[in-house]
């Protein structure tokens, strides 16, 4: 942009310099009614010369400078062009640092701020201005995530307060069926509320990302504890369950939490696969990263509806099965507060791959 203004303003230079400078020599007309005379007529001859060999002369000046400026507008055109774009990368850059910094802000560190300093200008206007935006979805943030811990730690108590009442009528001498039937009925609607205000409580401690108990974990330990719990399900199915770990899969983080990740998955591979399926668990380890994939047979699933797994509530075709719908996102909440992720494929062949990264342990897990 620099460099075009410029070369416009040259280019109008260059024609109101030539539009003033172009003026012919006017021929004098000789003063009277003088007589011709052979002296006069010689004169007149040479000044009409002398006139030809001006305009030559000014004709070769103006051709000069005509060249000469266009080389000049071309050279500072192209010095325009690069001083332009070195004030211009000058100016931008605090931008492409704010840009750079806003990319890495997420939900998860809004406790970062830009902080930019320097003089008091519309870029520094900017900055502060995010930087009160952040401050805003932080406090929006912590306070939802404080709601949804505070509701589930105070609906526990009615639910012991249920359940209890529930013990006690159905432990008086002689009780009436209709009361232990419909005890039995409240006990599974109780036990699926306790399970999901579990849910809430672990999604809000990964999102708030408490990680203060942090230690080397080895993933293969947790995996033959979910598989250990789950397997009498697994069998009843008929499932064909398959581990390749190698050795040194581990990572370093909440043993509490990284065990709840493994235990959603694991429950989730189990509960919502089909009778006879199969269940294949590998992994991968190096310097930087450890990989955890579980996968599973079925129907041919959609990807899109895939893809929406790991927001709360969400389920395959509305199915709700006993399940409260905060699994997986309970899964990518602990990753991403691990600093990994999540990624959830609809194999070709049918069935789910869901596949965990998560940093490497720092330090070895012991044998």
């Amino acid at each position: 942009m620099y460099a075009v203004v410029f070369l416009l303003s040259g280019i109008g230079l260059l024609g109101l310099t030539f539009m003033l400078s172009g003026a012919k020599l006017s021929s004098v007309a000789p003063a009277g009614n003088l007589p011709a005379q052979g002296s006069l007529a010689a004169a007149q001859q040479r000044i009409g010369e002398l006139e030809d060999q001006l305009a030559a002369v000014h004709m070769q000046q103006s051709s000069q400078l005509l060249a000469g400026s266009l080389v000049a507008l071309i050279v500072m055109a192209v010095v325009s062009s690069l001083l332009g774009r070195v004030l211009a990368n000058r100016v931008l850059r605090p931008l492409r640092l704010i840009t750079s910094a806003t990319r890495r802000i997420s939900a998860d560190s809004l406790d970062r701020r830009l902080a930019v300093t320097g003089p008091a200008d519309e870029v520094k206007d900017l900055a502060d201005t995010i930087d009160e935006l952040l401050e805003r979805l932080e406090e929006s943030f912590a306070a939802q995530r404080r709601f949804v811990a505070n509701a589930s730690h105070e609906l526990r108590t009615p639910l012991a307060t249920m359940r209890a009442s529930l013990d006690v009528a159905v432990a008086k001498p002689d009780p009436a069926a209709s009361t232990v039937a419909l005890a039995d009925r409240l006990r599974t609607q109780l036990d699926r509320v306790d399970h999901l205000l579990d849910g809430f409580l672990v999604l809000a401690r990964a999102q708030h990302g408490a990680l203060a108990d942090a230690a080397p974990v080895d993933l293969g330990d947790l995996v033959g504890a979910a598989l250990r719990e789950r397997s009498a399900d697994a069998q009843r199915k008929g499932l064909s369950v398959t581990v390749d770990l190698p050795p040194g899969t581990a990572t370093q983080g909440s043993p509490a939490l990284l065990a709840r990740l493994v235990g959603n998955v694991v429950d989730n591979a189990v509960t919502h696969n089909e009778n006879g399926g199969w269940i294949r668990i590998t992994g991968a380890a190096s310097e930087e990263q450890t990989v955890l994939v579980v996968e599973t047979g079925g129907r041919v699933l959609d990807q899109r509806e895939v893809d929406r797994l790991a927001q709360p509530f969400e389920r395959l075709g509305g199915e709700r099965t006993g399940s409260s719908g905060l699994g997986l996102s309970i899964v990518a909440a602990v990753a991403v507060a691990h600093g990994g992720r999540l990624a959830l494929l609809a194999r070709p062949e049918g069935g789910l791959r869901v596949s965990i990264t998560l940093p490497a342990a720092k330090v070895p897990v012991a044998a």
